[in-house]
């Protein structure tokens, strides 16, 4: 599998190049791609920095990597070694109480910070206590007009101005001339795009990976024989202990000690940033909590009609949507699948007791009630107990997917 990264030099007053900012690609053309930021972020930590490492990337010079909202929140930035990298907190991400919380929790484990594209307001006050860089768009803001408030922070000296955009060696010398410390733009080099060759994941064991962080107990046995099965989720895992995160203390001799080591709360924001990077393929994350609950329902309806059998319905339910995610037919996914014949049966639609499950639950979901009287007709099951069942199913599944991410 390829993997795409673009790199933009930044410069300083010299012209020498002293960084270098990560830009996610999805493909070969230089050009940000139609993916939501948080999103972007994990593929690039996921995809570059637990491959090869981004200190590969930027010949040992420090990464610029952008955090958004959403990779803020759910801590993105931690797989990043803060030696290795400045974090931009981009423009979407607002001054509010908590947003500061979460850089201040950052400044603390001594990441480096950036605001991108300033637009300064009083709310901003507080952060520039933390902050190291200020990147001004010279696009949207001129030079001229933001003369002032360059002249403000000039004098704050715990931070650095970059100026970004530039295109011309007028505005070079005019931002030279106003104090900005470094440069990035056009005028000294367009982006570059850096092609890798990464392993592709097992999607069916990366959902059921996710299924076992959703638990409130987390066993890490059975999460360690699931990642044993899959080579580039194994790799992944490793790269993550040996990528100057964390202090290594010992040698790691197996994945279920790397998990062990990675510890509760880590291992579940680990299996966040695989979810975020590459399940569902640009697909609503609506479909992904949809089969959870559907999972859930499944289970619940098995063991009321054949004590036993929750755990076999658990999984149709669960992989029941695996060809709208990946966009291929059901025919083509249940073969990737290590199930019995029979619930690989049930998914291609052929009628046995897990297909009644299932066809119950269809019928629950789309309200075709005479559908819904046939299906459970079949199993001999009252349809008094599924609005219960169904509450229950979606409450299990907000209720773990808020503790795990």
């Amino acid at each position: 599998m390829k993997v795409f990264v673009a790199r933009q030099a930044i410069f300083n007053r010299k012209m020498q190049v002293v960084a270098y900012e990560l830009l996610f690609r999805d493909g070969s053309s230089n050009s940000f791609p139609n993916i939501a930021e948080d999103k972007a972020t994990a593929k690039l930590i996921l995809d570059n920095q637990l491959n090869l490492g981004t200190r590969y990337l930027t010949s040992g010079k420090k990464a610029l990597i952008n955090i958004g909202p959403e990779s803020l929140k759910q801590e993105l930035a931690t797989f990043l070694p803060a030696n290795d990298v400045i974090l931009e907190l981009l423009e979407t991400i607002q001054p509010t109480k908590d947003n500061y919380e979460l850089v201040r929790r950052l400044f603390h484990q001594n990441y480096k910070l950036a605001l991108d594209d300033f637009v300064y307001e009083d709310a901003w006050q507080p952060f520039l206590k933390l902050v190291r860089l200020i990147k001004f768009d010279v696009m949207q803001n001129p030079l001229h007009t933001i003369v002032p408030l360059v002249e403000e922070l000039k004098q704050k000296k715990n931070i650095k101005l970059l100026a970004e955009k530039i295109e011309t060696e007028e505005e070079f010398e005019i931002a030279k001339k106003m104090g900005f410390h470094f440069f990035q733009g056009y005028f000294f080099a367009k982006p570059r795009v850096i092609e890798e060759t990464d392993i592709e994941f097992n999607y069916t064991i990366v959902m059921l990976i996710y299924t076992e962080v959703l638990k409130p107990n987390l066993n890490i046995t059975k999460i360690a024989q699931l990642f044993s099965q899959d080579t580039a989720l194994a790799y992944k895992l490793l790269r993550l202990i040996n990528s100057g995160v964390f202090p290594i203390k010992s040698k790691i001799e197996s994945i279920k000690q790397a998990l062990v080591y990675l510890g509760y709360e880590r291992t579940k924001k680990f299996v966040g940033l695989i979810m975020t990077a590459h399940v569902a393929k640009g697909k609503p994350t609506e479909l992904t909590r949809m089969s959870i609950v559907r999972a859930r329902f499944c289970e619940l309806i098995g063991n009321k009609v054949q004590p036993n059998s929750g755990s076999s319905c658990f999984l149709v339910g669960l992989f029941s949507l695996l060809d709208a995610i990946l966009d291929r037919p059901m025919e083509k996914v249940v073969d990737k699948l290590p199930f019995p014949e029979e619930l690989q049966n049930a998914l291609l639609g052929e009628a046995n007791f897990h297909y009644y499950v299932l066809n119950i639950v269809k019928a629950y979901e789309s309200g075709s009630w005479w559908k819904l009287q046939k299906a459970c007709q079949y199993l001999n099951i009252s349809d008094e107990c599924l609005p219960e069942f169904h509450a229950s199913a979606i409450l299990w599944a907000d209720m773990y997917k808020d503790k795990a991410f």
